[in-house]
């Protein structure tokens, strides 16, 4: 049977359209609204979930302005940043997602080296409409942080390191001054199964050993990290973290003399990692500014969330 030429065009066309439709209907699908607000959640914040980088990611936003993206640490999740979105979001648009297998982020058997979770990132960043943002990065994050902007500069506009190392920068041996907890997380099956059932006690300890005074971060806090890490397998995507970090410092080395163009802040604790962060980035990047929060252990956000927020605003302001 002959088609004549006009009707299958038409027809042609008609398919076409249907499929065009049918693809911009699922490129423009909303983001999963969460049904249970979570515990912290500022007044006027919202929290999401939404597919980035083939991951279930949930995240946090509030307020408007330029975007700012606020990347959480160990053992943390979007949670700790809640005072820093109140302040912000004055002048922002905040957001702060659960890094990959942390909190209500979907849970993965790999993807913890930090080019991953920088993938990731500019993930979100895309999905939110901007082609680029200002990025805070603590701990984890903050590594995460670094090598986004050593491999993807065109995603952020400033840089801002709170109180973490460079990845290759890190000392993990404690018999030459290094901290014990990065060799004891590297080791395959050996930290679960000494914290299996005693994930709250675990992580207040290391809360307490990282922090400058009693009570800086409160027992709800930890509850509430605990509360995410005690399910299957969190405890092991945070160390697998640790895990990663003999392939996030070869990352790096590989990039070999590339510089920062962006500004850079960095922002530590006076009993952090102090001026060591600063002294780091000589050299790896253009401008840089140094913030040392004096009284301050290495959850600078928590302990100070005042001062790290007014240096963050200025610093993002000018």
């Amino acid at each position: 049977m002959t088609i004549p030429r006009r009707a299958f065009l038409q027809g042609s066309l008609a398919v076409a359209c249907g499929i065009a439709a049918h693809l911009n209907r699922a490129a423009a699908q909303p983001d999963e609204i969460v049904a249970e607000r979570p515990a912290g959640l500022p007044d006027g914040a919202r929290s999401r979930f939404a597919q980035i980088n083939g991951i279930r990611m949930h995240y946090v936003t509030m307020g408007s302005g330029p975007l700012v993206v606020l990347l959480h640490g160990w053992p943390e999740t979007w949670f700790s940043w809640r005072e820093q979105m109140r302040w912000l979001g004055q002048d922002f648009t905040v957001v702060a997602p659960d890094l990959r297998g942390c909190g209500l982020t979907e849970l993965t058997a790999q993807g913890y080296d930090k080019e991953t979770i920088a993938e990731d990132v500019r993930g979100l960043i895309d999905h939110l409409g901007q082609g680029s943002a200002h990025v805070v990065g603590h701990d984890m994050g903050g590594k995460a942080a670094f090598v986004l902007a050593l491999v993807h500069p065109e995603s952020v506009r400033k840089l801002v390191l709170a109180d973490c190392l460079i990845p290759g920068t890190e000392n993990a041996d404690a018999l030459d001054g290094g901290a014990w907890h990065y060799g004891f997380h590297m080791a395959q099956g050996i930290p679960e199964l000494l914290t299996e059932g005693r994930e709250r006690e675990y992580i207040a300890a290391q809360i307490a050993l990282w922090t400058r005074g009693d009570g800086a971060i409160s027992e709800e806090t930890i509850a509430e990290y605990a509360k995410h890490y005690s399910k299957p397998g969190r405890m092991t995507a945070g160390f697998d973290y640790y895990r990663a970090l003999p392939d996030d410092a070869d990352l790096v080395a590989s990039f070999g003399e590339r510089r920062l163009a962006m500004p850079v802040m960095a922002i530590t604790g006076e009993y952090g990692v102090g001026d060591t962060l600063a002294r780091s980035l000589v050299g790896r990047a253009d401008d840089v500014k140094s913030v040392v929060l004096e009284d301050c252990g290495h959850f600078v956000a928590e302990e100070k969330p005042e001062a790290f927020a007014q240096a963050v605003s200025r610093f993002l302001a000018d």
